[in-house]
């Protein structure tokens, strides 16, 4: 009996620990954690925010210690940013060597990263002119410092694309890459096809639509289940939804331009999102279309179904973004992506409730990874839960819902203390 009273009190703080996603390295679904802002929670705080939506990946943009630090032994696993003025440095092998020595060797294995992202929206990006010559010999030296450090079946390098890469995007199977990023483009996939690295790009159906609201169906744009969709004439197949059709475009681009390197291909999401705010002219941009949204790339992540082109291959998507970040520059959507307030508050009632099981079985580790600093452009480089996460509007989030691993442990506690 003596051993139970010495039992209890673990098992008494395991459910007063705070929740951890149960996805942990092998979640469809991650967020985007960006710090552009001078109101934003301490990093230290962070983690359980992200615990509550229950995801499993956060992507960075830069890799600052103590945010790293902030998910070490969390289970979350990180995609760490390469920041856009670093491109020139870690180019050369010393520099490489260097900065992953500095960045990511000291927060392993404490804290869990799946890959690099070199840059951000590099070859279409403001300072494409100076910055995208240092793009693919960046990604090559810091994939060697890995490897050097015994890291690169941990820790994979990829960079992410801007959906501007592409001449045109629609129907899905006329997809190409802009003829003048194919010289840049075709050595990338190649070096994908080696590392076994997915190939990132950051979709927005928000911006179809709002570039064109009369040509694009807002339904279609929002992801809504019920749309009839629209059919691919050149290959008879349907979509129901456009980042399912952007997600194809982006496949049929790179088979396209590299044949052998598509085989291999793996595209994910890099970022997608909806404004809950914008100018007089950002057509769209409205708390009730942002909860639409982003409520339905989470049920469609949770469904683990893939595109029409490739429907063995679960889509996996990072949001965009995590908070509202005040110091973003361009017009008033690009402060408004948040699923949060600064203060900690939803910035809007979103009402799907993502499982608890949102996981796979893939590995993460280097060759078969599934899965900031300055602005550039969009995005960065210079109640009853019953068993389900939810944001509501209602009320601030509250860290440490329950998971089904301290609802298995409640039980024994009951019977422990029963027996005491």
């Amino acid at each position: 009996m003596a051993a139970f009273h010495h039992l209890l009190p673990a098992l008494l703080l395991l459910l007063l620990l705070p929740s951890t996603p149960e996805a942990t390295s092998s979640a469809l679904l991650g967020i985007s954690y960006g710090r552009v802002g001078n109101n934003l929670p301490a990093a230290t705080s962070v983690p359980q925010i992200v615990a509550s939506l229950g995801v499993g990946r956060v992507r960075l943009y830069d890799a600052d210690s103590t945010t790293i630090r902030a998910f070490a032994n969390t289970g979350v696993e990180l995609v760490v940013g390469v920041p856009d003025e670093c491109l020139a440095t870690v180019s050369t092998p010393t520099g490489a060597a260097s900065w992953v020595r500095s960045n990511i060797s000291p927060a392993l294995p404490a804290t869990k990263i799946a890959f690099l992202t070199v840059g951000n929206e590099v070859l279409t990006g403001v300072n494409s002119s100076s910055l995208s010559r240092y793009l693919l010999p960046a990604m090559r030296c810091l994939h060697d410092a890995l490897a050097q450090a015994g890291l690169d079946k941990q820790v994979a390098v990829t960079t992410a694309h801007n959906l501007g890469v592409l001449a045109t995007s629609y129907p899905p199977s006329s997809a190409y890459f802009r003829k003048d990023l194919l010289p840049m483009l075709c050595p990338i996939l190649d070096f994908h096809a080696r590392a076994g690295s997915p190939f990132l790009v950051n979709a927005y159906p928000y911006f179809a639509y709002a570039e064109e609201p009369t040509g694009v169906e807002l339904e279609y744009a929002l992801l809504e289940p019920g749309h009839a969709g629209v059919a691919d004439p050149g290959t008879g197949l349907h979509y129901t939804n456009m980042l399912a059709a952007q997600v194809d475009a982006v496949y049929h681009a790179i088979a396209a331009a590299n044949s052998a390197a598509a085989r291999a291909a793996q595209v994910r999401v890099s970022e997608t999102g909806w404004p809950s705010a914008g100018d007089a002219n950002e057509t769209g941009a409205t708390p009730q279309n942002a909860a639409r949204y982003n409520g339905n790339v989470m049920r469609l992540v949770a469904q683990g179904k893939g595109t029409p082109l490739r429907p063995a291959a679960p889509l996996r998507v990072y949001m965009f973004a995590l908070f509202n970040e005040n110091m973003k520059p361009g017009p008033t959507s690009e402060r408004n992506y948040g699923l949060f307030k600064p203060d900690g508050t939803p910035a809007y009632e979103l009402s799907y409730r993502l499982p608890l099981d949102n996981t796979t079985s893939s590995s993460s580790a280097g060759g078969s990874i599934t899965g900031g600093g300055g602005y550039n452009g969009h995005g960065y480089g210079s109640s009853d839960n019953g068993g389900y996460y939810s944001i509501s509007a209602a009320a601030k989030v509250t860290p440490g819902w329950w998971t089904w691993p301290q609802v298995a442990v409640a039980p024994c506690v009951a019977v422990l203390a029963m027996a005491l």
